[in-house]
């Protein structure tokens, strides 16, 4: 039998250095995209493509699912505790969509809205954020207004290609599939933020609660 594992006593948490991290970002965004992603505050996110793989699945009596990341919730966990702003801005009503992002604390969540430049507004007088702290991850031509309105525009890898003609950066990973992770690890290593996130979510208060994390088990024990 292998002997279990265990860290040196030396381990050290945060894993690297805010310099480290800076210079991860910098790699691989470039410096000045970088310096761009450091003012982020608000996050939006399209629901449908980015928070998930964009599939429409609906069972025998009508009912819709959709499937979402466990690596990007957390990475919104992390965004929150970094102090980012979270918000949704969809054209679907969606239930589903609703319990997720209230799971992850969102500031602000806006279903069934086509009108995004109205909504996006919203969303902004209802964070105290402005549209040049704003990054917005979209992935098809109704998030283009939204895209074209805040500082950080950033398309998946799989929408059309005038959303990624417009966007300021493609994620390497596809909506559903940890783009959103990818979109906050770079903010949160840009602004030299990632390491204070990862020592926060050492703390109980920034955990998710046992009800947040209740999904798992259906509604009737949210």
């Amino acid at each position: 039998m292998k002997p279990a594992q265990t860290f040196p006593i030396d381990f050290a948490w945060p894993p690297s250095s805010d310099e480290d991290y800076r210079q991860e970002a910098v790699i691989r965004a470039g410096g000045d995209l970088a310096d761009r992603l450091a003012k982020v505050r608000l996050v939006v996110l399209d629901a449908d493509g980015v928070l998930t793989s964009g599939h429409m699945i609906y069972g025998a009596q009508g009912e819709a699912y959709k499937e979402f990341h466990s690596r990007d919730g957390l990475g919104l966990v992390l965004a929150r505790a970094a102090g980012l702003k979270l918000a949704v801005l969809t054209g679907r009503q969606s239930d589903i969509v609703a319990r997720r992002c209230t799971e992850l604390r969102f500031d602000v969540i806006k279903l069934g809205r086509f009108d995004k430049i109205d909504a996006l507004g919203e969303i902004l007088q209802e964070t105290g954020c402005t549209a040049a702290d704003t990054l917005y991850v979209g992935d098809d031509v109704i998030d283009l207004p939204a895209m074209f309105q805040v500082g950080l525009p950033v398309a998946v890898p799989c929408a059309p290609q005038e959303v990624r003609h417009h966007a300021l950066y493609v994620t390497q990973a596809r909506g559903g599939e940890g783009a959103v992770r990818e979109v906050v690890d770079l903010v949160l290593k840009s602004a030299g933020l990632y390491g204070m996130a990862l020592e926060r979510l050492r703390d109980k208060a920034w955990q998710p609660t046992r009800r947040e994390l209740s999904s798992d088990h259906g509604p009737e024990s949210a």
